[in-house]
């Protein structure tokens, strides 16, 4: 498999190649490609962390254990220097029943704990499955799941994991997304005793934004072979810690992670 970078690198290419035109509910307008070809990742090759472009490993971790504290108000993101929901958020910090809320509080049944009982006492299941599409409560979000569903499966002691992407903005979110799901399946493993094994990520409406297409060319400027097949960090963890609850952002780091600078980018909202 592929390294992150080369992996990234190919699917901008192929959206700006193949992509058509759209417009979109931002207003902004999008380069779109549906249902590019697959990422996967192998996790025992490294962390997939892009470093075409520095990504912030700590705006990572902080967000995906605030979906896994069933949180939906930024207060918690705010507390810890993250800002990446603040533009979705009402007066007052809310976001209403979106990933937190999905994953963790539904009534009578908290999907991450299922899975982990699932993957523990029936690996083979069919339905180690989260999913955030709740088209019951799709109005009572103030963004829709853009990452909508996801599934485990354990073959040999390893946890693999398969994610759906309904809608990818390619440029900003795409690198959060695939290190994030690495991070969980990190955490996932670390709790029920497996380890790490492949990633998947399929798109549909996978997309640039027209205003993000210089930045996209800055960043392909900056691939080679070097930077393309450069090899990928290590995950560490800082913590004695395995209930996939007890984390705080601190209790992760990487080594080995190199990036070249950051290229900001407008979010469309």
């Amino acid at each position: 498999m592929q390294t992150v970078n080369y992996q990234y690198a190919q699917l901008l290419d192929q959206i700006l190649t193949h992509g058509k035109e759209r417009n979109d509910r931002t207003g902004v307008g999008t380069i779109s490609l549906f249902s590019p070809q697959k990422l996967e990742f192998d996790l025992q090759r490294g962390f997939p962390l892009l470093s075409l472009k520095k990504v912030s490993i700590k705006n990572i971790a902080t967000e995906l254990l605030w979906f896994l504290r069933g949180d939906t108000n930024t207060e918690y993101l705010r507390e810890h220097g993250c800002k990446i929901w603040d533009a979705w958020a009402d007066a007052d910090g809310n976001l209403g029943k979106i990933y937190g809320y999905q994953w963790r509080r539904l009534p009578e049944n908290d999907q991450i704990q299922t899975l982990i009982n699932g993957i523990k006492n029936d690996p083979f299941s069919r339905r180690l499955i989260v999913n955030a599409w709740n088209a019951a409560e799709l109005k009572d979000m103030n963004l829709t799941p853009c990452h909508c569903f996801f599934q485990c499966y354990v073959d040999c002691g390893y946890l693999h994991l398969k994610l759906v992407q309904r809608s990818w903005d390619v440029f900003l979110g795409a690198p959060y997304n695939i290190a994030s799901y690495a991070l969980l399946m990190h955490i996932l493993a670390r709790e029920t005793g497996l380890f790490v094994g492949r990633l998947i990520i399929e798109a549909g409406d996978a997309h640039i934004y027209k205003n993000h297409l210089p930045q996209v060319k800055e960043l392909l400027s900056r691939c080679n072979s070097h930077t393309q097949f450069q090899p990928q960090p290590a995950l560490v963890f800082n913590t004695e810690n395995t209930a996939f609850d007890g984390y705080a952002p601190s209790d992760f780091s990487l080594v080995g992670y190199n990036p070249l600078p950051a290229i900001h980018a407008p979010v469309a909202v």
